[in-house]
């Protein structure tokens, strides 16, 4: 019997992939664990095997193919003793669901040029786990036309094709479902909660007609927004992959999130004094070429990893269900990439040496630019770091990265004016803004984190004790 190969899912809120390129072609032998195919994400090219043994009887999508959704059937596999030409002859005709479904898996990212090459060839990767699905980490998928609304002038109920079809069969008035997805869209999970009894609203009372309130206007179309520029002053360069998601991501952010900020001054002069010290002191091997070398950042991921510890209640991520609190400290740290962002993630970071620290992060920021990052690597954390100090930027607040509760913005060091003592001295700081998830984090338990902060990154000796 044929087995179909389905387009795999690479990550918890991955829907649609790019097949970048078939490393088998149409009859060839396939055994478990053979390498079959390059998968584009938006953060990474990975490779995937087959999980089966046969022969590649038909290939489905070819390669360069873009926004493959996921567990589409890319390929059909003939198993042992089966007439290959019948199989492929099938696959032609035969629908996704008619045969057993067996999705590839994926492998250790690769770059796209050099298929076979890199740490994670020939041996599966571990696949990221989460543990409660997170509705902020969702992509949120279009609406089809008909599933907008209810349609009878009462307030418009957002749910998908097949939550609105459970809940018919379950006899259940959609518009009582307490809906998880991103923006409060029901999905299928909330109705078997309502099922239950859970998740469901009271049944509406009587009640006074009153005036609606003014719909938000919606943002201008495209054809809108290209008829204010002259036709041929501009070029479209479409949207990839990377870009499509960083949208999304960070508009369900800012309107799912309520962010507040805090913004300290810190005196990094013994922070630089204690740098340029220990740099000096590092060990070199033959070639004179230093054992570490720190940044001003590394201190900055340290110093924020042991501030959650001080601080564990601001450690935290936010689900409807409960809080989750982290015993680690799992820093992200943003690394630019052409056309958008990636943030890798040093785990249990207040356990680390800065030398130790300062290796990873500069080996994850080389692989995140070599798009070479394994799911597990860029995928939860407990909170993120931004610095944008480099490009002479002195202030500025970041947008928090579900799950996390918290993400510091940090700013260049400078020398300054500042007083001391009624006088006016010169002093090297540096500002630092933190955001934060109002849900996760009040006021009084952000200014405690950030004072933890400050008290570290102004003394680094107590990052070592």
């Amino acid at each position: 019997m044929p087995i179909n190969i389905l387009m795999p899912a690479l990550s918890p809120t991955m829907e649609k992939g790019n097949l970048a390129k078939w490393l088998k072609r149409e009859g060839d032998s396939v055994k478990p664990g053979d390498l079959i195919a390059e998968i584009e994400t938006d953060k990474a090219t990975m490779e995937v095997e087959a999980a089966d043994e046969g022969t590649l009887a038909k290939i489905l999508v070819p390669e360069g193919t873009a926004d493959v959704p996921v567990n589409q059937v890319i390929a059909v596999l003939a198993s042992a003793g089966e007439d290959v030409k019948a199989a492929a002859a099938a696959a032609a005709t035969a629908k996704p669901a008619a045969t057993p479904a067996r999705p590839a898996t994926p492998l250790a990212a690769t770059p796209p040029a050099a298929p076979g090459q890199g740490e994670g060839a020939g041996k599966p990767a571990p696949r990221a786990q989460s543990p409660l699905p997170l509705p902020q980490a969702q992509k949120t998928p279009p609406l089809p036309a008909g599933e907008t609304g209810r349609g009878d002038g009462a307030q418009r109920v957002f749910a998908s094709p097949l939550a609105r079809r459970l809940a018919r069969e379950a006899g259940i008035d959609v518009a009582r479902i307490l809906g998880s997805g991103p923006h409060g869209r029901i999905i299928a999970r909330d109705v078997e909660a309502a099922r239950s009894g859970q998740a469901l609203r009271p049944a509406p009372a009587a009640a006074p007609a009153v005036a609606a309130a003014p719909a938000m206007a919606p943002a201008p179309s495209d054809a809108q927004v290209r008829a204010l520029y002259e036709e041929g002053s501009y070029e479209i360069v479409p949207h990839d992959n990377m870009r499509r998601i960083i949208a999304q991501r960070l508009l369900q952010s800012t309107q799912t999130i309520p962010h507040f900020y805090l913004t300290v001054e810190c005196n990094i002069g013994r922070l630089l004094a204690a740098r340029e010290e220990i740099n000096a002191g590092a060990p070199k091997d033959k070639d004179g070429k230093p054992a570490y070398k720190l940044s001003v950042n590394d201190f900055v991921i340290k110093a924020l990893a042991l501030a959650l510890q001080r601080v564990p209640d601001a450690n935290v991520s936010w689900t409807e269900a409960g809080m989750l609190k982290h015993k680690h400290s799992d820093i992200g740290v943003a690394v630019a990439l052409p056309g958008g962002l990636i943030t890798p993630i040093v785990r249990k970071a207040e356990t680390k040496s800065l030398s130790v620290i300062a290796n990873e992060a500069k080996d994850l920021a080389a692989r995140a630019r070599a798009r070479k990052l394994k799911p597990h690597e860029f995928q939860g954390g407990t909170s993120a770091v931004s610095n944008l100090g480099m490009y002479g930027i002195k202030e500025f607040t970041a947008v928090i990265n579900p799950p996390h509760a918290t993400i510091l913005a940090v700013g260049a060091g400078e020398e300054r004016a500042v007083a001391r003592n009624g006088r006016i001295e010169a002093a090297w700081m540096m500002t630092v803004t933190l955001s934060c998830d109002h849900r996760a984090v009040d006021g009084a338990l952000g200014a405690e984190l950030i004072g933890a902060f400050k008290a570290l990154i102004e003394n680094p000796v107590m990052m070592v004790v």
